[in-house]
């Protein structure tokens, strides 16, 4: 009876090591899949974020346009792309140096564009538009049947948002109707909006020189109220506040217990006019550090705060970037 006991526990006890073995093969071959699975998700995201487009086929409505100051405009053609499917901005990089233009420092700093994207979320049912970039030098030259079948073959979008006054192919030879008629024949979706227009049209005189300005908010306009100090205009088109900003160096920085100054050199996109600007605040990421006073010259940015000396002894008085946003006043 012994010899049967021991013999049927080796049994059991066989059984036991077989089963373990099994169950853990299984989980290995769960996690396994789990993680080829999460693997191809992360290439997928990674070939969206270096250039390519794998992404945008599952559902992606791209907005088309130059985004330089995602204004309130840019913002509506988010809203429709949202409206339609996964929201994506397409723009091209690289106009200036392939069309000659003077290099002009951008309204929206690079590193800021997240930021600004996700305080959209809320209008495009949660979801932050992603953006996506094209070299302009690789479509240039394409016609506009030839714009639409690279969207439609190489991109793999599902559909396009575009504004009323839209014109893309080679030297703008194709508008908005063109536009829809070109999709429709690839299977693709098209939407076509009205321009967002400007509200103060009739008071302001911005853009007017320009020959594609009809009153509609545009970044010439920003440019334009940027130029005169009229933060109360910017804040209207922007939709938001204007944040400028700034990445700090020790080469030229000046500071006392309620003054910091900075060279020009050290900003990372459009300021508004030389002046005086009160009731800035400065931030850090999302956190906002100081309330201040903004002067700006002709060679430096002037910051002036009474709780300036206690930012300077915070322990992230290293981390170098920095924003000032400015309120909705007028110098």
């Amino acid at each position: 009876m012994g010899i049967i006991n021991r013999k049927f526990d080796c049994l059991l006890s066989s059984v036991y090591a077989f089963l373990s073995f099994s169950s853990k093969c299984m989980f290995g071959l769960i996690s396994l899949i789990v993680l080829i699975y999460h693997g191809i998700l992360c290439f997928m995201l990674t070939q969206l974020f270096y250039g390519f487009s794998v992404i945008i086929s599952l559902g992606g409505i791209v907005a088309l346009g130059k985004f330089d100051a995602l204004h309130i405009g840019h913002r509506e053609l988010a809203i429709q792309a949202s409206k339609a499917g996964v929201p994506f901005l397409l723009s091209f990089v690289g106009m200036a140096e392939v069309l000659g233009w003077e290099p002009g420092a951008p309204i929206v700093a690079k590193c800021d564009r997240k930021r600004v994207l996700s305080f959209w979320a809320p209008h495009c049912g949660n979801v932050a538009p992603a953006e996506f970039h094209v070299e302009f030098s690789s479509v240039r030259h394409l016609t506009p049947r030839q714009f639409v079948e690279k969207l439609s073959k190489e991109l793999r979008v599902c559909g396009v948002v575009a504004g009323e006054n839209y014109r893309f192919g080679y030297k703008a030879a194709g508008d908005a109707s063109e536009l829809v008629r070109l999709c429709e024949e690839y299977g693709l979706r098209a939407y076509i909006i009205s321009s967002i227009m400007d509200k103060n049209q009739f008071s302001r005189n911005i853009g007017s020189g320009n020959s594609k300005e009809r009153g509609q908010v545009s970044s010439t306009r920003v440019r334009g109220a940027l130029a005169e100090g009229d933060m109360k205009y910017v804040s209207e088109l922007l939709g938001r506040q204007h944040r400028l900003m700034l990445m700090m160096t020790d080469q030229g920085m000046k500071s006392s217990e309620t003054r910091m100054s900075a060279p020009k050199c050290c900003l990372l996109n459009l300021p508004p006019r030389e002046g005086l600007y009160e009731n800035c605040s400065l931030f850090y990421g999302d956190k906002i550090l100081v309330p201040c006073r903004t002067v700006i010259d002709t060679t430096h940015i002037h910051l002036e705060s009474d709780d300036l000396c206690s930012w300077m002894n915070a322990p992230f008085r290293d981390r170098r970037l920095l924003g000032i946003e400015f309120d909705d006043s007028r110098i």
